[in-house]
């Protein structure tokens, strides 16, 4: 089972936003703060375990090949209609 993660911003980040939107910043300062922020959420990001990347991987698979054969069956009744409808080319 994946980790809880609380997604909740540090109280360092909430208090550099409040900086930030209280005093005008220059472009600089604003795009390192952009990147703490980011650096700050990449912290937070669970990787999977092995046996649940391979589940996942293995639903999305069924999943995808499911869709498939969902769609090519739908393209084949379509083409069946119209080919009822207006006849084969040149006949």
């Amino acid at each position: 089972m994946a980790r809880k993660v609380v997604d909740e911003p540090s109280e360092e980040i909430v208090a550099n936003a409040k900086l930030a939107r209280d005093s005008k910043r220059s472009p600089f300062a604003r795009i390192s703060l952009f990147i703490q922020q980011v650096m700050a959420e990449l912290r937070k990001v669970v990787t999977p375990t092995r046996k649940e990347l391979l589940s996942y991987t293995g639903v999305v698979l069924v999943f995808v090949t499911i869709m498939m054969a969902l769609v090519s069956g739908l393209d084949w009744v379509f083409a069946l209609v119209v080919t009822y409808v207006f006849g084969t080319p040149g006949g």
